[in-house]
């Protein structure tokens, strides 16, 4: 009865044979187009996303799950679970966290710890696989929140928007700054900063870009300390894997894979866009 469940949602982007493994419970966000929902990473994948919006004038939007999901969950939990840990993308950019603690508020009979990540995708994603391997050891709720607030406070994550329109169209730019950042063909490196996406610099090309975040690597991975670290893509798997390559290549310490920015966060990013999420060990 005392194991404990572990709960996130979609933006974690976390591979199907994680989730199964580590028997991670995954709420999903929704992609809305005009005349359609989708749950992410059950109706829709991420490669059919992007080969939807390119190119759309309309932009789809996104929601949050209803509480409704988060209640039938944690409900569900509580016949074989006296504790959970539920760990969602920040709050800054979404109410699912808000949503997910009222519900399990409402449940008596199992208790949830809620953490806001203060990030998406897979900085999430390591948090998430993290809590589920401690959970396994037989590490109390105490014993892993403790482990989450040092990842919270030490994920770093730093991506290179290819196509200002999407920020410009989500009204996260406004159209003098969309029109002479197109112009000057400026690449924004964006970070999430108290709990929400903003400009990191203003870089003009997306390889100084990239050369700008591989620096800020540095500055973690040249003492020699184990680092995990995931490239994190939109539609552009083929740089992504370069990108690895050339870090792997580069840093013996640095673990790495390769992960999705899926059709939620790649509403507002675009297709193209490129970065890395990243902690020390």
């Amino acid at each position: 009865m005392s194991k404990i469940a572990v709960v996130t949602d979609s933006t974690a982007y976390l591979p199907k044979e994680i989730i199964e493994k580590y028997n991670i419970n995954v709420v999903p966000l929704s992609v809305n187009f005009a005349n359609k929902t989708f749950k992410e990473g059950f109706d829709i994948s991420t490669k059919d996303f992007y080969e939807k919006v390119v190119g759309m004038e309309e932009l789809p939007t996104t929601s949050q799950p209803a509480i409704g999901e988060f209640l039938y969950l944690y409900e569900k939990l509580a016949k074989n679970h006296s504790e959970a840990i539920a760990i969602h993308l920040s709050s800054g950019i979404s109410g699912t966290l808000n949503t997910s603690r009222t519900a399990a508020n409402m449940v008596d009979e199992i208790n949830v710890e809620v953490i806001d990540s203060k990030i998406a995708c897979y900085g999430l994603g390591f948090m998430v696989i993290e809590t589920a391997k401690l959970a396994e050891e037989g590490k109390s709720v105490a014993e892993i929140k403790e482990r989450m607030d040092y990842l919270v406070e030490n994920m770093r994550g730093f991506f290179v928007v290819d196509d200002l329109a999407y920020l410009h169209k989500g009204g996260r730019l406004n159209a003098a700054q969309y029109l002479v950042g197109s112009m000057l063909k400026i690449k924004p490196i964006i970070y999430f900063n108290d709990k929400v996406l903003e400009p990191f610099e203003k870089v003009r090309t997306k390889k100084k870009a990239l050369e700008r975040i591989l620096q800020l690597l540095h500055e973690d991975a040249k003492s020699g300390a184990p680092i995990m670290l995931s490239v994190v893509q939109a539609n552009v798997e083929e740089e992504a894997k370069e990108l690895l390559e050339w870090i792997q290549k580069e840093y013996s310490n640095v673990e790495g894979n390769i992960s999705d920015f899926g059709p939620v966060i790649g509403t507002h990013t675009g297709p193209g866009t490129l970065g890395m999420v990243w902690y020390v060990k």
